[in-house]
């Protein structure tokens, strides 16, 4: 009985202690205590409700990126043969107005018809001159002048038979007369260059438009932009008329990606964001898969635009059932709102909502109403992120390595139909290498952490790249397979780069921080399209030059703090202190293990979530204590860096029953169920 007595307390002098411990020497307002990773193990971290929304709208939001980014390479695409049109031998059998009429050139060491030149003989005069009869056995004389194109080209349209470069429409529409090769083959560059100018400006608007208008509402705003800007391309009757509404479907490029992305991980539990990631880019990839299919099907260019553009018209139907995000609604102090849809959440899951939770929110909305005025917001800018030394100097290594591992990326996108023997399979492969380097990225983005398999990725596809230019200029398969290699890893740093990126920008600044960073990233972009230009003349160049920036991009990257088994920043301070005390041996390992491992939380933690209530008292732990044998685990240092740097080296005493009681700041070790299915560790 004693025993029992002693048991309880110290049960007793550890809560106190605890409460203590948590108890502000300040009582702050009741909305910024409230932390919603600690509500939703209660009302379901990844439960009905979520699914539903994830996979029925957010991850289908995803796809119009894609089909959207990369139908214009299609939509420009160029025969590989073509010559001058020569209208007074239009009668002529094809060979005979090509061998009289068409010079031979040295191209790739063969000896084919020139593509731009013809030779400058007055055949109208000839056939006038009543010598008609002796063109079937008339021979081009070498010595002809040789001029450029004057009337326009003919093309092979075997492969090839509608684009805006070659101006094969539907015979509804009127001739465009684009003819955009020779002289003016850069133009279709120039176009892909427009798409990609409104991006950073678009990354940055939509980026501002969501952290204050809300994650709902800017969504839409960009969707509209898109498919008006689609709209447009299909109606285009000029080559400039067509790049300016390439422009206006730059700027949701790639926002339209980004914001479903954003939503999708501030709706479920921190054990599902990295899973939650996975499946964006891999329905992102899905939908460039898709678009290959469809670019196979669909040759002319106004209809593939159509196709490409207006079933995501149906999407606007997301607004009777998408909800805004309520992490972002807390944010904002908008806190009926945000309890309106965590009720919900909750019911759905078949999950009872906390009553405390419930009456702390109710409590300080109707503080909120009698003062009769909105609460103050302070809005943040892209200058917080450069205030500090520390938070500066992560910024610009976030962006250097967005930078480079972006205009990689979309560079080897471009490229992939430019190699191999068929462009459509090309291009399908570039997108399918994606899926299994997602699946091993997620595995090692969780054990070695975020730094090193973003450093790796890059700097190995940028050596795979590199060596292309050791190859002979007829083994095609096999430069094929390794720009296929280079893809796959560079798909795989792409997946990293993204929740990386988020977890080193404070939640406060998140939003502007990724949006800044893809706004300079962008501007790789505008530069990349004349990058791939240089292929024409040389295949390999182009593959050389982005390996470089890619192993640039890779080295950079390993100055930045490991953030797996970290508790992450909130704010601007304590993204400040996140990875102040670096050093330069820390780029030379991977994740730290952590310390201690804790079990799962099995627990509501009410006392946290009123540890600032105005009331002197606070609420009981509601304790729900698995009495299972478990072996004995190690646990997490649940300190944040904040904690960390006020306690300096001294760090506090965990006895073993403590941990039924201290909150589980975020689950930083893979954890597993009872049959050894692996769970995904914390993600953004």
């Amino acid at each position: 009985m004693s025993d029992i007595v002693d048991s309880d307390g110290d049960e007793y002098d550890e809560l106190s202690e605890l409460r203590q411990r948590h108890k502000p020497e300040s009582q702050p307002s009741v909305d910024e205590a409230f932390d919603l990773d600690d509500l939703l193990p209660t009302i379901g971290e990844f439960g009905k409700y979520q699914k539903l929304l994830v996979f029925g709208i957010c991850l289908p939001a995803c796809i119009p990126c894609g089909f959207c980014a990369f139908n214009q390479l299609f939509m420009a695409d160029t025969p590989d043969d073509y010559w001058c049109r020569i209208p007074e031998l239009l009668d002529l059998p094809l060979e005979q107005r090509k061998s009289l009429a068409i010079p031979m050139e040295v191209e790739n060491d063969e000896l084919v018809y020139s593509k731009c030149y013809t030779y400058g003989v007055n055949w109208t005069q000839l056939l006038e001159s009543g010598e008609e009869d002796d063109l079937t056995t008339m021979e081009a004389n070498s010595s002809w002048p040789l001029v450029k194109c004057s009337q326009g080209w003919e093309y092979n349209t075997s492969i090839v038979w509608s684009s805006i470069v070659i101006d094969e429409t539907l015979a509804s529409f009127p001739k465009h007369n684009f003819d955009l090769v020779c002289d003016q083959d850069i133009y279709p560059t120039i176009g892909l260059a427009a798409l990609n100018t409104g991006g950073p400006v678009g990354v940055y608007l939509f980026g501002l438009l969501n952290d204050r208008a809300g994650r709902r509402l800017s969504y839409f705003i960009c969707l509209a932009t898109l498919l008006a800007g689609s709209l447009m391309t299909s109606l285009s009757r000029d080559f400039w008329t067509w790049a300016g509404s390439r422009v206006i479907v730059g700027l949701t490029i790639p926002a339209v990606y980004q914001i479903p992305f954003i939503i999708s991980l501030e709706l479920v539990g921190e054990n599902y964001r990295s899973f939650v990631t996975v499946m964006t880019c891999t329905f992102y990839t899905s939908g460039i898969m898709l678009l290959s299919a469809v670019t196979y099907l669909e040759r002319d260019w106004v209809r593939l635009s159509y196709i490409t553009s207006l079933p995501f018209y149906a999407y606007f139907l997301y607004m009777f059932v998408m909800p805004e995000s309520p992490r972002w609604l807390l944010m904002r102090g908008r806190l009926e709102e945000a309890l309106k849809i965590l009720e919900r959440m909750a019911m759905v899951n078949g999950r009872q909502f906390p009553e405390a939770v419930h009456l702390k929110l109710e409590a300080q909305i109707r503080r909120d109403k009698l003062k009769k005025q909105k609460k103050k917001v302070a809005n943040v800018g892209l200058m917080d992120l450069c205030r500090t030394p520390n938070m500066r100097l992560k910024t610009i290594l976030i962006t250097l390595s967005w930078f480079a591992n972006e205009t990689v990326y979309l560079g080897l996108s471009y490229y992939g139909p430019s190699l191999g023997t068929n462009q459509y399979v090309s291009f399908f492969l570039s997108a399918a290498v994606e899926l299994p380097s997602y699946l091993c990225c997620w595995y090692f983005m969780d054990t070695w952490g975020r730094r090193w398999p973003l450093s790796l990725s890059m700097i190995l596809g940028g050596v795979a790249c590199v060596i292309t230019v050791m190859l002979p200029d007829d083994a095609v398969d096999e430069t094929l397979v390794l720009y296929l290699i280079s893809k796959a890893l560079l798909s795989a740093s792409f997946l990293i780069i993204y929740p990386f990126a988020g977890e080193l920008y404070p939640t406060q600044v998140r939003g502007i921080g990724i949006g800044a960073s893809s706004y300079i990233g962008g501007l790789g972009l505008i530069v990349i399209p004349f990058v791939t230009y240089l292929g024409k003349d040389n295949l390999k160049l182009p593959l050389v030059i982005m390996g470089f920036v890619s192993m640039l991009g890779g080295m950079t990257g390993l100055r930045l703090p490991e953030t797996l088994h970290h508790r992450l920043p909130q704010t601007i301070e304590e993204g400040e202190e996140f990875g102040k005390n670096w050093q330069f041996k820390d780029c030379c390992r991977c994740a730290q293990k952590p310390d201690v491992l804790s079990q799962p939380a099995s627990y509501e933690n009410l006392d946290v979530l009123a540890g600032s209530s105005n009331n002197e008292s606070e609420m009981e732990l509601e304790l729900r204590d698995s009495r299972r044998v478990r072996e004995p685990t190690p646990r997490i240092d649940e300190r944040t860096p904040l904690d960390t740097a006020a306690s300096g080296s001294v760090r506090p005493v965990h006895r073993p029953s403590m941990k039924r009681l201290v909150r589980q700041m975020s689950v930083m070790d893979t954890q597993r169920t009872h049959d050894g299915t692996m769970q995904l560790t914390h993600w953004i």
